[in-house]
């Protein structure tokens, strides 16, 4: 019997579905994370960096670094924390928010595509299988 190689197929996977968002993204304006992070601030309650890094399993640097882009695009800006000091807050600006709505119809539409390809049985079966395995590595 032959192994498969799970890991192989998940990360393939992956970067191909991640390449193909960021080229529709792109045309947009903005690369998939960024839209993951005004998504994630879109309520406009503002985040801990931290918070926003963990959210999104991103290592604090790399956020760093995608927040400093965002700030410089006018996407979103940093606060201190009035609570405490050493927090930094991030908060999405009106810009950001505009941007976040083109951004998300496109994206819905990706993603509304990536189903399609799928019957509902298999979307299901698909969720449950990924679904399971992220619950057996936690």
């Amino acid at each position: 019997m032959t192994s498969i190689d799970i890991t192989l197929i998940l990360e393939q996977t992956h970067r191909r579905v991640s390449r193909e968002l960021d080229r529709v993204l792109s045309e947009v304006g903005a690369s998939a994370e960024q839209w993951r992070v005004l998504d994630k601030l879109s309520d406009e309650k503002g985040l801990p960096m931290g918070e926003l890094a963990q959210q999104l399993s991103m290592n604090p640097p790399t956020m760093t670094k995608l927040i400093d882009r965002m700030v410089g695009a006018g996407l979103v800006h940093r606060i201190v924390d009035d609570e405490d000091s050493r927090r930094v807050l991030v908060f999405i600006t009106d810009s950001g928010l505009v941007l976040f709505g083109k951004l998300s119809r496109k994206a819905t539409e990706f993603h509304d595509g990536l189903a399609e390809s799928l019957s509902a049985r298999e979307a299901l079966q698909l969720s449950k299988l990924l679904g399971h395995l992220t619950n057996r590595l936690n």
